[in-house]
């Protein structure tokens, strides 16, 4: 996980123009798929493993990101200029989409409804919980990266944007399996 968030962080860091060590939980969430995969892979294990992951790390992602927030300007996890109401100030004079709350209500919002689905033995959160965690969390993150201030890699995507599209395709097609054969 570590070397995925410090790889992806750092990356992007450097991208947008800083010299700077960083850490992403994107990268950390994609760093972690690709090792168990591979793992998985040698020991033979078919199948879904991830799903008691699914409501912690939503919830640990919640919090984290609520951290984010009330650190400031320091961890560059700030969003770009706005003249919402709910614009906020980090202490640069310069009122900003508060990226890190939206993505903390995007993920207590799937806790929520999908702490309720398990609860209620829907096959998609039961049988692939884990991949629908993966991609809206994904699909969420993506969204929110075209109001932060990073720099692009192609077009207007940055490193973070195109690691969402890997973890999109990972959980559309595994979870698709999953629900196929599992």
């Amino acid at each position: 996980m570590m070397a995925g968030a410090l790889a992806a962080g750092t990356g992007n860091l450097l991208l947008s123009g800083f010299n700077e060590i960083g850490k992403s939980v994107v990268g950390g969430l994609a760093g972690t798929i690709l090792a168990v995969e591979i793992l998985k892979r040698r020991l033979g294990i078919t199948g879904s493993t991830g799903l008691r992951f699914a409501a912690p790390l939503a919830a640990a992602i919640a919090v984290g990101r609520v951290g984010c927030f009330f650190a400031g300007m320091e961890d560059r996890t700030y969003g770009t200029a706005t003249d919402l109401p709910w614009g906020h100030d980090f202490g640069d004079g310069v009122s900003r989409h508060p990226v890190q709350l939206y993505e903390a209500i995007a993920m207590t919002l799937f806790l929520v409804v999908f702490l309720a689905m398990l609860r209620r033995g829907y096959r998609v959160a039961v049988s692939a919980g884990f991949y629908l965690f993966v991609g809206v969390y994904a699909a969420q993150r993506f969204l929110w990266e075209f109001i932060k201030p990073y720099g692009t890699v192609i077009g207007p995507f940055n490193l973070f944007h195109l690691i969402c599209l890997g973890l999109l395709a990972y959980a559309w097609s595994y979870g698709r399996a999953e629900l196929r054969y599992g």
